[in-house]
């Protein structure tokens, strides 16, 4: 069995009801949610003129390779009306792995870890939520310490509670 954490977020249409569907997609074809995160709200990061994104971190365990699981989150990607038009830009749902068991992998489909999670707040919070003491595989420290050195200027508020 593999551990693995997920970042789900999405900026178009009923943004809740899209990280709702999306975590029933990803138990129903990934693997099962052991814990899920408050949901977040945060402005765009990089592309800013766009509506803001509700995020939520996910710590799945599931029985498929990294490139498996990706092909699966991208293909729910699609399933929910995910468009890829512009780098950035708006989107009705996005999963991102973020660490996969203690591996570091390269490819061209994935990068485990997700190579920008250290300088992203609307990632780091959610995921000190459920994962405080997890260690980067690479940093060598925890996602507590990443996020307190994280030099993200954006705000990130709370939007709903996992209880």
């Amino acid at each position: 069995m593999n551990s693995a954490y997920l970042l789900i977020g999405g900026n178009i249409g009923n943004r809740l009801d899209n990280l709702v569907k999306a975590g029933d997609l990803i138990e129903a074809v990934c693997g099962s949610i052991l814990q899920q995160s408050s949901v977040y709200e945060t402005a765009a990061w990089g592309n800013t003129n766009q509506p803001s994104f509700f995020n939520q971190a996910l710590h799945i365990h599931s029985f498929h390779s990294p490139e498996e699981l990706i092909a699966r989150t991208l293909n729910i990607e699609l399933e929910m009306g995910r468009e890829r038009n512009e780098m950035m830009g708006p989107r009705t749902i996005d999963i991102d792995i973020l660490f996969y068991n203690q591996i570091v992998l390269e490819t061209k489909l994935i990068t485990i870890p997700h190579p920008r999670l250290h300088l992203r707040n609307f990632v780091l919070i959610p995921l000190n939520e459920i994962a405080a003491g997890y260690v980067h595989p690479v940093f060598k420290k925890t996602i507590q310490e990443l996020l307190n050195e994280c030099p993200d200027p954006l705000d990130v508020h709370k939007i709903s509670s996992t209880n």
